[in-house]
């Protein structure tokens, strides 16, 4: 045997890969040290399969998109201000309280953004109304039906062009007339707090300026595919039913 073979760390590899695989498995913590686990997480050789199965990521939640629209109608939008009145929906949710929130609904196939505002605002008060402007858009995640759902909405500042209040959508709790200055409070979601304002400041302009002022709509296409119809936690049907008809919640 030549001086090169006796230089060759045969045993010494042999016992350094013994002494690793009969202690536990090494796992990197979160602040950069390597701690040791123990038997039972079954980290060690003999139950590598179990660990290769166990180490895999879970099925990841299909991700979906959806898109609605919905709007601000304003009963009296040329006249005082202290008699201008906003229709608003109410839903019950699992807790059994009821949040008032802007009517809206999802974009159909061949709708444009504003059709269907003007649309689900009919359907969910028993309101007419035509578009003035854009208020902006609200974006939100939510897991349904083992899905990931991204929801975007679309609202608009709308003047009621006639239309009885009604709450016979199936979906809709009750309906009511809510003087503007009282959004703020009875609005249930800040998003939508703060299209209430930006609804307020363009009336002060519509008023002051007319409906040249405002600004321009941006532009939309209708939809050309079909989307999921996925419901938020928040859109649960009411156990009971009040008739919305009237000023006032």
């Amino acid at each position: 045997m030549s001086d090169g073979e006796h230089a060759k760390p045969r045993r010494r590899r042999g016992r350094r890969r013994g002494r690793r695989a009969a202690g536990p498995a090494e796992k990197r913590t979160d602040n950069g040290q390597i701690s040791a686990a123990s038997p039972a997480s079954g980290g060690g050789p003999a139950n590598s399969g179990r660990s290769r199965s166990a180490g895999r990521a879970p099925d990841r939640l299909r991700t979906v998109h959806e898109t609605s629209a919905g709007g601000l109608v304003i009963d009296g939008i040329d006249g005082p201000r202290e008699d201008q009145m906003a229709a608003l929906i109410g839903r019950v949710d699992r807790r059994g309280r009821m949040l008032w929130s802007l009517p809206k609904g999802h974009i159909e196939l061949g709708e444009t953004a504003e059709q269907t505002a003007i649309r689900e605002v009919a359907e969910e008060t028993g309101i007419r109304g035509s578009v003035l402007a854009a208020l902006g858009s609200i974006d939100y995640w939510f897991v349904t039906d083992g899905r990931r759902v991204h929801k975007t909405v679309h609202h608009y500042l709308m003047r009621c062009s006639g239309g009885e209040l009604s709450d016979e959508d199936l979906e809709v709790a009750e309906v009511a007339w809510v003087p503007i200055p009282e959004l703020p409070a009875r609005l249930a979601y800040a998003d939508e707090r703060r299209l209430a304002e930006v609804a307020d400041e363009l009336i002060d302009k519509l008023q002051t300026d007319g409906p040249t002022a405002l600004p321009p709509l941006p532009p939309t296409s209708p939809r050309r595919r079909p989307q999921t119809h996925s419901r938020a936690h928040h859109r649960q049907p009411a156990p009971a039913r009040k008739n919305g008809r009237g000023r006032g919640p």
